[in-house]
This record gives structure tokens, sequence and C-alpha cells, in this order.
């Protein structure tokens, strides 16, 4: 990863703010979200901009430039907007923060961000800044986790759907259960080769997504490793379903066929074409490289 520039300090000494927000994040709510915060930042006499991302590249864009300027950048919305503006933040060596506003929020909750606005304010004007890591995966930066397999499937569907969302979420894994088959999964973990057939493979830095899903339970935003879990083909297909359920709390790992590693460098690969997500969206497919990135992100947070 190339070096990361440091902008300016804001000369003022008082944090100002660049918010990003996806419009039609969390069924559209996600400015109203932001605008009672907005309003409290701003009656703190900080200077907040608001800008709403119109296409897939404008968030990287619009954080670069924020964080060039020195201003906290927010991101607003969902895992994947957090995922592009963090990704140009860190780049640019700027200060990060988010709030939630999205279907799935699986960063802001394993940072234990609060949702009420007065609370968010007080952490924008006055938390404590801390580094957390990144994982790199095939060039790309991403706060949360990478993961392949049927969860992955299953995630492309619901993206990919033409129904509302709310029924896209109910039908996808269904169908995405019936047709699968479990995929043999090639992983290097800092030398040591496993081979197992599995469901799924999940990389996490935060080990929370989808709706909920603490899929990674003993995951560590800033231990410098990758937590990697594997749902073994031992669990029956019939099952599937009810242990994405026990994710919901973390029990799910006491089941069989799980198996848990971690590492500093990673390489995964699959028995056949299998799709990879990225914080709740598609980067291609297997194989790919993943490393950790220790400290990578400057975070304000609780």
């Amino acid at each position: 990863m190339q070096e990361m520039d440091r902008p300016a300090e804001n000369p003022a000494g008082r944090r100002s703010f660049t918010a990003i927000v996806n419009p039609v994040a969390g069924g559209g709510r996600a400015p109203k979200v932001w605008a009672p915060v907005a309003g409290l930042l701003a009656a703190s006499g900080a200077q907040v901009r608001t800008v709403a991302t119109r296409t897939a590249d404008d968030a990287g864009r619009l954080a670069s430039e924020a964080a060039a300027r020195g201003d906290v950048v927010v991101a607003v919305g969902g895992d994947g907007i957090v995922r592009d503006v963090a990704e140009a933040v860190a780049r640019a060596g700027g200060l990060f923060a988010l709030v939630a506003a999205g279907r799935g929020n699986g960063f802001a909750a394993k940072l234990g961000m609060p949702s009420e606005p007065n609370a968010l304010a007080r952490v924008l004007l006055s938390g404590a800044e801390r580094a957390v890591d990144l994982l790199e995966v095939g060039g790309r930066l991403v706060p949360g986790n990478a993961y392949s397999g049927l969860d992955a499937v299953a995630n492309l569907m619901m993206n990919d759907s033409r129904i509302p969302p709310a029924v896209a979420y109910q039908i996808a894994p269904v169908i995405a259960i019936v047709r699968w088959k479990p995929a043999r999964f090639e992983l290097d973990i800092d030398g040591t080769r496993h081979s197992i057939t599995a469901h799924l493979v999940v990389l996490a830095n935060s080990g929370r997504y989808g709706h909920g899903l603490d899929i990674v339970p003993d995951a560590v935003l800033d231990d410098g490793l990758v937590h990697v879990l594997v749902a073994g083909a031992e669990i029956p297909k019939r099952n599937v379903a009810r242990f994405m359920r026990l994710a919901e709390t973390g029990a799910h790992v006491s089941e069989p066929g799980v198996r848990r590693f971690t590492g500093r460098r990673i390489a995964i690969s699959a028995d056949r074409p299998l799709p990879l997500c990225l914080d709740g969206d598609g980067a291609g497919g297997l194989p790919v490289h993943v490393e950790i990135r220790p400290g990578a992100l400057r975070i304000l947070a609780p």
C-alpha cells in the first residue's frame, strides 16, 4: 500500500466536518438521520459541509478532497459507503467518522457507535481519536470483511434483485441455499496451507456483516490480525439457515464444522469460480490475496 499523506491540521483548532451521504441508504433515510446531527454540530460552532453521492465513484473522490482540506470526513449510510470513504480517507491520512444509516451497519456496531443524534454529535465533536486496522484485499482497503461462498452468492442476488429489498432479503438466501453446492477452498495463512470443503469463508476485521450478524465474534479492529471463519461442509445444507440465525449472537462458532484461524497474510482460492464480496458489495472473485494493515485508519469513536 502506498505511503499515506497527512493533511494539515485545521488552523482554527476546531474540528470541521464534511459528511458524505448516500441518499438511497436505508431506503432513503440517510439524509434524515444526518440532518439533526449536522444541526447540532453547526450549533456548536463547527463548520459543516454535506454532500450527497450521485454515482458509485463519488464517495472516494469527495472523501479525498475533504481529507485534503483537513476536515473530519463522515460517511453517512451503510457499510458500502463506509468502505469507500474509509479507504479514501486512509490513503489521504485523514480523520474518519461515521453515522450509521443503512440496512447493514456492521462496522458501526463493532465500534459501538451511538444512534441518538446528541450522542453522535458528542462523539464527532469531542470523541477520542483511535487507529484501527484495515484489510487490503486485492489492492482495496476494507474496514469490515471479505467473504466468499454461499453468503457472497446470496448477497449478490439481493443486490441484483429488482424486487423490493425487504422481500429480496427474505427470498434470495433461500434460493441461494437451494442451488448451493459446497466448494473446495484452498487457504494459505502465513505460509500454512489448509484445504477445506466448505459453504463459506469470511476474512474479518470487524467480524460483523449483513443484518446484525456477528459472523466472526472474536475479530478485533486493532489487533493486527485477520480473523478467518470457515463454515465447513459438515454443516448439512438444511441447517445453513439455522447456522446464520445462530450468528446473530455468535453462538454458531460452536457448531460442528466451524473452523477459525488468524493470520496476517492470506491467499484464498476455490475449485470453481466463486464471487468475492467486500462489505456488502461484489468485488470480482477468487483467487485473492488479503493482508492486514495495522492502524491504517484514524477514526473518531466512543
